[in-house]
């Protein structure tokens, strides 16, 4: 398994930020937990550019799930931090996400598909024992039909979740970004159609999963 590695929007784990702000600590040994975090082969993390007016800290990354050179689900991940804290977060800290993947058709036809997808969320958080709060997100799904030149492809279906949630600090002031990280990319295998590792989320059902090139 390959560590987690990304970038800050106050440099590459540097203690002043291109403005003169003193990075903080504790956001310092958060980013450090996401960076060693320990994820599933199939699992492919790249660095990517973090938002710049949502925090006084940020940081990002890109990941995406692959199987035999194919991208089966992709996502983005971003940690902020503001040390005077959020009054929606209830925290100094938030944790935000976007996860794609493409579906067979048929699915789009499930009316719990949603709500499920949003189960998953949730329940890759609880399954490693993390406490969070004031969750909130979309699920999304649509479909596309190719004519004229493209009307080789056969119609996709596609689910997209967007997410945001506080981690819950520990008694350092510091949340376990490793572990939200992890649960995070369990997230990404599941909606990816990958069978779950020997865990405690082994057996859960994930969603079938198109496999052929696009």
């Amino acid at each position: 398994m390959a560590a987690a590695q990304g970038r800050t929007s106050d440099g590459a784990g540097g203690t002043d930020s291109a403005d003169g702000r003193t990075v903080p600590l504790v956001f310092r040994q958060a980013v450090d937990g996401l960076r060693g975090a320990r994820l599933r082969p199939e699992i492919e993390v790249d660095p990517t550019r973090p938002p710049q007016r949502l925090a006084p800290h940020a940081y990002a990354l890109e990941a995406a799930v692959v199987e035999n050179d194919q991208d089966l689900a992709d996502g983005r991940l971003v940690l902020l931090h503001d040390p005077a804290g959020h009054d929606a977060w209830q925290g100094t800290f938030r944790l935000v996400t976007l996860v794609r993947a493409e579906l067979e058709p048929e699915m789009a036809a499930d009316p719990l598909l949603p709500e499920v997808c949003w189960s998953w969320l949730t329940g890759a958080l609880e399954a490693r024992g993390l406490s969070y709060g004031e969750a909130s997100g979309t699920v999304t799904r649509a479909g596309s039909y190719y004519f004229g030149g493209l009307s080789q492809r056969l119609p996709a279906t596609q689910i997209e979740i967007r997410a945001s949630w506080t981690p819950r600090e520990g008694r350092d002031g510091v949340p376990d970004g490793g572990a939200h990280l992890a649960a995070w990319c369990d997230l990404l295998c599941q909606v990816a159609g990958l069978p779950p590792v020997a865990g405690p989320d082994a057996g859960v059902v994930s969603l079938p999963q198109r496999r052929d090139p696009r």
